[in-house]
């Protein structure tokens, strides 16, 4: 015999799933839908049948071995609120993601006064897309598709550079004049419409190297006049003292030793 814990699971299950959702039913339509991810989507529940009673209908959310019952008793359970809405004819999600793959499974009991009393099902496979296919890239120059090899292309003859078609990484190496302009990417796989980046404006100007070659040139042999000038002046004496300056001390002086009968001048220099 069970003990109370076992009961206590068994309660636990029973709410989980609606009160008349153990009835068997026939699927009446299965069908796959794929979308991309943050789109809009409308789920359709085709086991609604329009006929008299009064119609119930749930619908259920089976990803692997979880079952979620997400509308029932006209509304919807967390966290469907606000962002889905609900018709007799199906679900419409305003934006759906990754976490929204899975079985939706419509339910529809028809009671009341002319009902079957027979329970509808009807099931959707969703498919989010999140780059899968894995999508492919191509870019634009001035909007004019770029070649994946650009010596095929006169217009792009002149340009050296190498496309990722995987990772839509463009590289362009050397950069010259002839690739300057206007560049967008575009990606795109078999699901929904193809995606376009910002166009971005390259603008690539040539340093003149022989121009700057020859000015350094010049500058070297200029230089070296000047150091050659420098050099021949003060070789020459053009920036050292003239000998023979004018400030110089003459000092007379008598010889001390003289005999009355010879006098004779002398002098001395000193500078």
């Amino acid at each position: 015999m069970a003990g109370p814990g076992a009961w206590g699971r068994l309660h636990f299950v029973l709410l989980s799933v609606s009160s008349w959702s153990l009835i068997s039913a026939q699927v009446m339509d299965t069908k796959t839908i794929q979308v991309p991810e943050n789109d809009p989507i409308e789920i359709p529940c085709a086991a609604y049948v329009s006929q008299s009673g009064t119609p119930r209908v749930e619908w259920k959310f089976e990803k692997g071995s979880s079952i979620v019952l997400f509308y029932y008793d006209s509304k919807f359970t967390d966290p469907y609120k606000g962002r889905a809405q609900y018709t007799p004819t199906g679900i419409r999600f305003t934006s759906v993601t990754r976490k929204d793959t899975g079985k939706y499974i419509c339910e529809v009991l028809w009671t009341g006064s002319g009902g079957s009393g027979e329970l509808s099902k009807s099931e959707v496979d969703l498919i989010v897309q999140d780059g899968s296919p894995p999508p492919t890239f191509q870019w634009y120059k001035d909007n004019i598709l770029m070649p994946s090899n650009p010596k095929i292309n006169e217009k792009f003859r002149n340009s050296s550079y190498t496309i990722d078609t995987k990772t839509g990484v463009l590289t362009i190496e050397p950069v010259t004049s002839f690739d300057t302009g206007d560049y967008f990417c575009e990606a795109q796989n078999n699901v929904g419409t193809a995606q376009k980046s910002e166009a971005i404006h390259l603008e690539a100007t040539e340093v003149n190297v022989g121009g700057i070659v020859a000015a350094v040139v010049v500058l070297l042999i200029v230089l070296a006049l000047v150091a050659f000038g420098i050099w021949f002046a003060y070789s020459r004496g053009f920036f050292s003292k003239r000998r023979g300056s004018t400030n110089k001390q003459v000092i007379y002086s008598q010889p001390s030793n003289r005999s009355d009968g010879e006098f004779k001048q002398t002098s001395s220099f000193l500078v």
